[in-house]
């Protein structure tokens, strides 16, 4: 306890929590036609295909939006940029509620859902900005938490969507998107490393480098498995197992919630063992995991089990990852961890198209979780022979801060 609280004055605690609450109402925003999926298909009578798409653009337009608003912070502000966002989520939700009612507007509306995703690189850099290196870690972890907004939408939405209407969710979200923005206004802080940002070539060279690319990567399972599965997963229970709707959400918020909290203990972790030990586990309990579920499609107990266990993994290696950026590009966090993001969330957004995909042509979702796994291991592979470099020049053995 000591040492949290030594934690919290080295920065701007207020900060540190309008950060994390912009991120968490940004990712109920960004998941929410995931989490009514069984409703919106119902309404508009969808192929197992047309799911898939519907559900990769949100995801995949969010990725293409993450690294211009990282670069626009890094010039006007995070806090200015996050106000920004803000104003354009309650646009999109208010267009959501007005105009939607058609599969052609669903799409439209996917897209514009992309917006509150651009939010995660910005988020993290205002929430750790104010927080020496020693600490990045466990400073991104909370802020990470945010992640939680999943759970949240798969939890709340549904029950609304059966009580009101799916389209009404839309107004509801709208309305609500008035609290963060208050509590940006009137809390956030800009942190002081605004004024010793690198230059624009500075910025755009994480983007020729091995490392970022390498970081990308591992990323898209992490954070992409996180999100894509996430957002899949509602309509995963309720057309394998039957679930009602609700209990799909009810199902999927137990997954979610793991993968958020267990983010915090992935920072933190990684501080003091280090980023690369924690992704080494991290990758292999993923890949063994996934197999697991795509082999227990006859249980939804043993399903859900395995979800549990690999959605902490990808929470903590989701933490883990992000306490390894701030230490490879100090001076360039946000747009880096931008980047990354990007990549990483484009890699989310092939995996409800490949699930969709997947039951389509072979009646089965098995083969698209294999491919998952194997991609894991693939992404383990390249790791442990990048750390060796990494441990050479920028951080200590494991992945931890240098002391220096």
């Amino acid at each position: 306890m000591a040492g949290f609280r030594t934690f919290l004055k080295s920065g701007h605690t207020p900060t540190l929590f309008a950060a994390f609450f912009y991120l968490t109402f940004s990712f109920v925003i960004w998941v929410m036609n995931g989490a009514m999926a069984p409703f919106i298909s119902e309404e508009f009578n969808l192929t197992a295909a047309q799911k898939g798409l519907l559900l990769s653009i949100p995801i995949v337009a969010g990725a293409v939006m993450r690294f211009p608003l990282g670069l626009l912070a890094q010039y006007v502000g995070r806090k200015t940029a996050t106000l920004v966002e803000l104003a354009l989520i309650t646009l999109t939700m208010s267009y959501g509620y007005f105009f939607v009612q058609s599969y052609d507007d669903m799409l439209k509306m996917a897209l514009l859902l992309g917006v509150a995703g651009a939010s995660f690189g910005v988020a993290m850099s205002l929430g750790s900005g104010w927080y020496p290196p020693k600490y990045k870690g466990l400073a991104m972890g909370l802020v990470g938490a945010g992640n939680a907004g999943t759970a949240i939408a798969a939890l709340l939405a549904p029950p609304l969507a059966q009580a009101y209407g799916w389209q009404t969710v839309y107004g509801f979200a709208a309305l609500a998107s008035i609290v963060p923005m208050l509590v940006v206004a009137f809390m956030a802080k800009e942190p002081p490393d605004r004024d010793q940002h690198a230059g624009m070539r500075e910025h755009l060279a994480c983007l020729l480098e091995k490392d970022g690319w390498v970081f990308s990567l591992i990323y898209v399972v992490t954070f992409g498995g996180f999100i894509g599965i996430t957002t899949f997963l509602p309509t995963y229970y309720h057309d394998q197992f039957g679930v009602s709707k609700v209990q799909a959400g009810q199902l999927t918020m137990l997954a979610a919630l793991m993968g958020a909290v267990v983010r915090i203990f992935g920072g933190w972790i990684s501080d003091h063992w280090g980023g690369v030990n924690t992704l080494t586990v991290v990758l292999v309990v993923v890949s063994f995991a996934l197999v697991g579920v795509g082999l227990s499609s006859h249980s939804v107990v043993l399903t859900t089990l395995l979800l549990i266990v690999c959605f902490a993994a990808l929470g903590a290696g989701n933490g883990a990852l992000f306490q390894l950026v701030p230490l490879r590009w100090p001076m360039s966090t946000a747009v880096a961890g931008s980047m990354i993001g990007e990549i990483g969330a484009l890699g989310g957004g092939l995996v409800p198209a490949m699930m969709g995909q997947s039951k389509q042509h072979t009646d089965s979702f098995l083969s698209g979780f294999v491919i998952m796994a194997v991609f894991s291991v693939l992404m383990l592979a390249l790791m442990r022979t990048m750390q060796v470099r990494w441990t050479r020049t920028w951080a200590e053995k494991g992945g931890r801060a240098r002391t220096a």
